[in-house]
């Protein structure tokens, strides 16, 4: 199944999203402006498109899993919510990781998008919840195999 995105490209060359193969669920987005993160630094490059969502979905900006892998680049805040409401420029958050200069040119793929569907909640407040086997714990609480 398919839901329509509306999408405006708010900077005359800007590059539609594109899948890498049939089967991908993400969406590949691309970098509007050349930049260099230096290591360990950040910074968000614009992808020149705006987008308009259906009312219950969410697009989330994810990572490259090559430019992570090979790279240290990666989303600063992975994934990145824009949200139905918004109407600005999608931009792409991205942080070095590695110990060298990151050189991202313009039209080179920097991220990819995800269209989520999402749910409203009623929160009920109570005193207490039900019981589970892991109860309250937390982090590594399921042990490491």
């Amino acid at each position: 199944m398919a839901i329509d995105v509306k999408i405006v490209k708010a900077v005359p060359d800007a590059k539609l999203p594109t899948k890498a193969e049939a089967g991908s669920n993400g969406y590949d987005v691309y970098s509007v402006e050349d930049g260099c993160l230096l290591s360990g630094a950040r910074k968000a490059f614009p992808t020149g498109l705006k987008i308009e969502l259906p009312q219950g979905y969410v697009c989330w900006v994810c990572p490259r899993s090559g430019m992570a892998l090979k790279a240290g680049i990666t989303v600063l805040n992975s994934p990145g919510t824009v949200d139905y409401s918004y109407r600005g420029i999608v931009g792409v958050i991205l942080v070095n990781h590695s110990d060298v200069p990151f050189d991202v040119k313009k039209g080179d793929r920097i991220a990819q998008i995800l269209f989520v569907k999402t749910e409203d909640a009623n929160f009920i407040e109570c005193d207490t919840l039900s019981d589970t086997v892991r109860g309250e714990g937390g982090f590594g609480s399921s042990g490491k195999r």
